[in-house]
């Protein structure tokens, strides 16, 4: 065997030794946030990272599997909670476990077919499973960064672009000061005329 069998993380900083995260900055998310205004007039204050993830890919093949540890920061764009980008997987088969580490939030599942949405608290000690043909992103609704494990066959791959094509039906704003779950259509009308 030539690749490593035993990985270091550190769930407090989401940090892989030896492995470089791919980190996502706000400019990254454009067109991914319900309300745009509140998107523009945020990214002119500056361009912070929502998000990082650190890849560990040991080997390709049949059985083999990967793993990321992912590192969602806490803060808002308007009411909506920072999420990472979401994806489907190239191979729509592959199922994937998230393993709540640290922090407090939510993970969005929606099926590519039937568009049913499923929303499921991410924390640490909880286990998720997502199966094949479903969408997935995490929100973060804590104050403190939420970090997780995704664990996904090798030959899984990443579908973004079909995510920044349709988006989630579903998003999660704060409402009253909790998270609250809602439908995008009825928020974005909310949001149009000022009463949330």
């Amino acid at each position: 065997m030539t690749f490593p069998l035993l990985s270091h993380i550190n769930p407090e900083t989401g940090e892989v030794a030896g492995v470089a995260a791919n980190l996502r900055f706000l400019e990254n998310l454009k067109g991914y946030f319900l309300d745009e205004t509140a998107y523009q007039q945020a990214l002119q204050l500056g361009n912070p990272t929502i998000y990082s993830v650190a890849n560990v890919e040991p080997a390709q093949g049949d059985g083999q599997l990967h793993y990321g540890l992912g590192r969602l920061m806490p803060g808002k764009i308007g009411r909506e909670y920072y999420f990472t980008a979401g994806h489907l997987h190239t191979h729509r088969p592959a199922a994937e476990f998230y393993i709540g580490l640290c922090g407090e939030g939510l993970l969005l599942l929606q099926h590519e077919m039937t568009g049913e949405t499923l929303v499921l608290p991410l924390k640490a000690n909880l286990v998720i499973y997502v199966p094949g043909y479903t969408a997935h992103r995490t929100v973060n609704c804590g104050t403190t960064p939420l970090t997780y494990l995704g664990v996904y066959p090798a030959q899984a791959g990443h579908d973004y672009g079909r995510i920044k094509e349709t988006n989630f039906n579903k998003v999660v704003l704060e409402v009253d000061g909790q998270p609250t779950v809602m439908d995008r259509q009825e928020a974005l009308k909310l949001i149009s005329q000022d009463k949330l």
